[in-house]
């Protein structure tokens, strides 16, 4: 099996910090003291963002994969509204289903997930007690508890790890809360429905209860058959839409990871139920290798089969594309999920709707409900990939790191600057910038000493820099600077484009 790279020795809290000093992520709202759950994207957040947006919709609608005979895949784009006839999320399960056991903590007012609590229970036998929970991704808070407890003592001997929801009631008397060194503070597990709930109209209401999509795929459902009717589309097609999506997560965590509002790119590829299977299969290949094209190395990432005990109620299959991001290593985290949804969906809704979803086949001649291949990733999930990924140390720098995206990646493809702020320098570099802004993001500096300028875009993660010195007035070349190496080369200024051309449009 492959072991994950260097990434899961990266620190979380120097990526944060470094998201917020240089403009990738903000807490949302922050001069009131933020909202949990809720995030800003800063102007290289944004740039990230949409580079995998668009690179996403690239690949999937404006230049689709090919099939085995060489031919492009029918892929065309949707995007729904954000609010939909409540009925629609009868139909699909969520308003009845869509949510989750959680357990909170009276002492601390906490409220976990009752899926992502571990516990740390005595074996018997032994002479340590009481026992612990911890939430996932907290190896500190659980070493740290532990060594108290077992004085020294190999843990895996004193202690066996089981899933909260396998105790009794009573063994939650034992237990000592993950944010809390009190025992008997959990409560029995109860549902939570993860939904946002709103109003459509002016009297509001309880007839006018409305709900913020908790996913993007009900809007494709939706619109499945006005796409028939108006596309030139058939057997086997796919609809692809980006958009918000809104889930009243109890514990929002780990930076953006696990958020409430977040953004999601997801394809639902509509086929007949005996090619189904090999369509599972043909999304998985394709979805691994797209991640891979982004610059994220094939050992942080990792294909996981769900087993039958955690598929959704609408799955046959899923599979999980997951990142070894820094606080689940060397264990690894959902990225992309790849669910076989069979004819759910759309079999709901032609029950609940009374409209006909099937779909006739000339070449078949027979009627049938598709069934349904759902590759759906997170795109703020991506950002944060991306952004692990990225973070190098090098202690060789001012900066002591750079962010080492992949250059069609990056928020800011080239900085331009003037050695010094005089003798024409400026005016030179100006022109350049004038003349590479119109194809590429560019980023034009004359402040502050050319270290400084240098390492601001190293910690942006600026693949290369132009620099107009006394010699371009000379002979017309510039100096580049490449971020990776820090080697540096001199080129004709007249050849500056065509070099990024090369060297970004990879």
């Amino acid at each position: 099996m492959l072991k994950p790279s260097a990434t899961n020795s990266k620190s979380m809290d120097e990526i944060v910090a470094l998201c917020k000093r240089r403009g990738f992520v903000y807490p949302a709202s922050e001069i009131y003291g933020g909202i949990n759950g809720f995030w800003d994207y800063g102007p290289l957040g944004v740039a990230l963002k949409n580079n995998i947006r668009d690179d996403w919709w690239r690949n999937l609608v404006e230049c689709p994969p090919l099939d085995a005979d060489g031919n492009p895949l029918q892929i065309v784009g949707l995007d729904s509204a954000i609010i939909q006839n409540p009925n629609a999320w009868v139909a699909s399960g969520h308003v009845g289903g869509f949510s989750d056991p959680m357990v909170d903590c009276h002492a601390t007012k906490s409220r976990y997930r009752l899926d992502h609590v571990m516990v740390y229970r005595p074996r018997e036998g032994t002479d340590v007690h009481p026992s612990y929970a911890f939430m996932e991704g907290q190896p500190d808070s659980i070493a740290k508890k532990l060594k108290k407890a077992t004085r020294g003592r190999d843990v895996s001997e004193l202690f066996e790890v089981v899933a909260l929801e396998d105790l009794t009631v009573a063994d939650y008397a034992m237990i000592v809360g993950p944010d809390t060194k009190e025992q008997g503070t959990l409560t029995e597990p109860k549902q939570f429905n993860l939904m946002f709930q709103t109003t459509v109209g002016a009297t509001g209401g309880p007839e006018n209860v409305a709900y913020l999509r908790p996913e993007t795929a009900q809007g494709i459902f939706l619109s499945y058959k006005n796409v028939l009717d108006t596309m030139r589309v058939r057997m086997p097609f796919g609809i692809a839409q980006i958009g918000k999506a809104f889930r009243n997560e109890v514990t929002p965590r780990n930076f953006i990871f696990r958020s409430r509002e977040f953004e999601q790119m997801e394809m639902e590829w509509f086929c007949h139920p005996d090619e189904s299977e090999h369509w599972f299969s043909y999304w998985k290949q394709q979805r691994m290798q797209w991640w891979q094209s982004l610059g994220v190395e094939s050992n942080n990432l990792t294909l996981r089969d769900h087993e039958q005990d955690e598929l959704s109620h609408y799955s046959d299959a899923t599979s999980d594309i997951e990142y070894c991001y820094p606080f689940t290593a060397p264990a690894f985290g959902e990225l992309e999920g790849i669910a076989h949804r069979g004819c759910f969906d759309l079999t709901q809704h032609q029950k609940h709707s009374k409209q006909k979803l099937e779909y006739f086949d000339q070449q078949r001649n027979e009627r049938y409900i598709p069934h349904v291949i759902e590759p759906a990733s997170g795109l703020t999930r991506g950002v944060l990939a991306l952004l692990c990924e990225a973070y190098t140390h090098d202690d060789q720098r001012p900066s002591k790191m750079y962010m080492k995206f992949h250059p069609r990646m990056a928020p800011i493809k080239a900085a331009v600057f003037p050695l010094v702020n005089k003798d024409g320098m400026p005016e030179v570099a100006q022109k350049l910038h004038l003349e590479l802004r119109s194809r590429f993001t560019i980023e034009f500096d004359a402040k502050q000493s050319i270290g400084k300028r240098y390492a601001r875009m190293d910690e942006a993660g600026t693949p290369y820099c132009f620099t107009i010195d006394g010699d371009t007035l000379n002979d017309q070349t510039v100096t580049v600077r490449h971020r990776d190496t820090l080697q540096q080369e001199r080129i004709g200024i007249d050849h500056v484009s065509e070099f990024m051309t090369k060297n970004i449009l990879v």
